[in-house]
């Protein structure tokens, strides 16, 4: 599966329109999880990244000083990613988060930062996961 941003060129940088129009049915859900975000933090600042060619556009939402979470928006779908230090890391494995993404999680190779996780949106059953998980990122 193609894992590269469907907005690879450095020099067009997307916006949420575009996102919308790429993205069609499954935006709402996108819509949904970014005013999560804002509705626990709503002090929070966004910007689009482009990290390289190889990887293309995508969009973060961040605290004064860390990002609370990515937006990868890939052809047909996106993933939402999350990177937790240990304390997070350590309330995440004692919640009823779904076990896919304990484990993917638990299976992330260990940085300064922490621990990364990507998570495919594919429909709103995952929302309430979203929504600890962004409750635990802002509490660490």
């Amino acid at each position: 599966m193609n894992d590269i941003s469907i907005f690879p060129d450095k020099a067009i940088k997307p916006t949420l329109n575009d996102v919308g129009d790429q993205l069609g049915d499954l935006y709402p859900l996108w819509e949904r999880i970014y005013n999560l975000v804002y509705e626990k933090y709503p002090n929070a600042t966004e910007e689009w990244n482009y990290p390289g060619k190889n990887y293309g556009w995508s969009f973060r939402i961040k605290d004064k000083k860390r990002a609370i979470l990515y937006f990868l928006p890939r052809e047909n779908r996106f993933l939402v990613a999350f990177v937790f230090g240990q304390k997070a890391y350590d309330e995440i494995m004692q919640t009823d988060i779904a076990e896919s993404i304990k484990t993917d999680l638990s299976n992330a190779k260990k940085y300064a930062e922490g621990r990364g996780v990507r998570i495919e949106i594919t429909d709103e059953s995952q929302l309430r996961d979203i929504e600890k998980l962004i409750e635990i990122k802002l509490k660490y």
